[in-house]
C-alpha cells in the first residue's frame, strides 16, 4: 500500500510568487509513481488545478477549507455548504461592523464551477486582492446587493484584526455550532482574514473522507502546512510537518518541523528525502 502525502498550497508548497518551482515540480512527478500525492487548500478547484496543471494528480483534491474533495476527473467526494437564508442571516449581522464579505458558491455540481461574487463596498484589502490576484478571473460577479446564495461554499472577509476579532467573536455567539469559523493572518497582505464556512468544512473532516475513499490508514498519512487552519490534519495524520515559515502555533503542533520555507521548495526536499523509488 502506498503512502498518503497531503500539502496545503499557500506559504506551504507554493513559493510566494503563488508559483511552483520547477525543482517542485520535477520531484513531485517523479515520487506521484511512488506514492500518493495531493493538496489540502483554502483554493477552489479551478485556481487550484491552475496552480497544479504541470503536476501529475490522482488522488482527491481537498479544497475550499475543507468544504469539498473532488477527485481531478471534477467527481464530487464530498460537500457541505451554507443554505441561502444563513448566508443572509450572517451577511445581515456584518453590516452591523460595516463590512462585507466576498461570496463564493458552487454554480454547477458537474463542472465545479464556482461563483465568486464581489460587494459594492470594498476595503484596501479586498481592492487589492481583486488588483494583484482576480482581475481576470472569470468568476467574478459585481452585484449591487451581497447576499447569501443557494450553494454557498464560504463567506470571505478581509481586514484589519482589530475589525475581524470582533465579528468573529459575534457571529460565534449569534450563530453558535452552525458554522464554521476560521480568523487567521494573512502574510502576503498583511491583514487577516475571517472565513465563514458550513460546520464540517474543516481540512480535518475532508480528510477523513479522503482517507476511507482511499482506504488509506491516518498512520500512513503525511500532511504539511503553515497555518490555523492546518493544525486540525496535523492532529489526525501520522507525521505531521510544518515548513520553515509556518506559524508558532503550526509549529508546536507538528511532529517534524523543516529547516526549509515554502520558497526553499521545503515540501519537495522532503518528499525526494523520504519517498523512495521501487524498481
Amino acid at each position: 500500500m502506498k503512502k498518503l502525502f497531503i500539502t496545503d498550497l499557500d506559504h506551504t508548497f507554493l513559493q510566494s510568487s503563488q508559483s511552483v518551482s520547477q525543482f517542485s515540480q520535477e520531484v513531485w512527478n517523479e515520487k506521484a509513481n511512488h506514492a500518493l500525492l495531493s493538496v489540502a487548500t483554502a483554493r477552489s478547484y479551478s485556481k487550484t488545478v491552475q496552480f497544479l496543471k504541470n503536476l501529475q494528480l490522482n488522488v482527491p483534491l481537498i479544497l475550499l477549507d475543507g468544504a469539498m474533495v473532488a477527485d481531478p476527473e471534477k467527481k464530487l467526494i464530498d460537500l457541505n455548504i451554507l443554505n441561502k437564508e444563513i448566508g443572509d442571516a450572517i451577511i445581515e449581522e456584518s453590516h452591523k461592523f460595516d463590512i462585507s464579505p466576498y461570496v463564493i458558491s458552487l454554480k454547477n455540481h458537474k463542472t465545479l464551477d464556482e461563483s465568486f461574487y464581489i460587494p459594492p463596498k470594498l476595503n484596501y484589502y479586498q481592492e487589492r486582492l481583486i488588483k494583484d490576484s482576480y482581475i481576470d478571473d472569470k468568476r467574478l460577479e459585481y452585484v449591487q446587493k451581497i447576499s447569501g446564495e443557494k450553494d454557498t461554499l464560504k463567506l470571505v472577509y478581509m481586514g484589519e484584526e482589530s475589525v475581524l476579532r470582533p465579528l468573529a467573536e459575534h457571529l460565534a455567539k449569534v450563530f453558535g455550532n452552525n458554522i464554521e469559523i476560521k480568523l487567521a493572518p494573512e502574510n502576503y497582505m498583511q491583514c487577516y482574514f475571517l472565513t465563514i464556512l458550513h460546520p464540517l468544512s474543516d481540512k480535518a473532516h475532508a480528510l477523513e473522507k479522503v482517507l476511507e475513499y482511499l482506504n488509506v490508514d491516518a498512520n500512513d498519512t503525511t500532511v504539511f502546512g503553515d497555518g490555523l487552519n492546518d493544525i486540525g490534519m496535523f492532529k489526525l495524520a501520522g507525521n505531521a510537518v510544518a515548513v520553515n515559515n509556518a506559524l508558532e502555533a503550526v509549529k508546536k503542533e507538528a511532529n517534524v518541523v523543516l529547516e526549509e520555507s515554502n520558497d526553499e521548495d521545503a515540501v519537495a526536499k522532503y518528499l525526494h528525502r523520504t519517498i523512495k523509488s521501487v524498481g
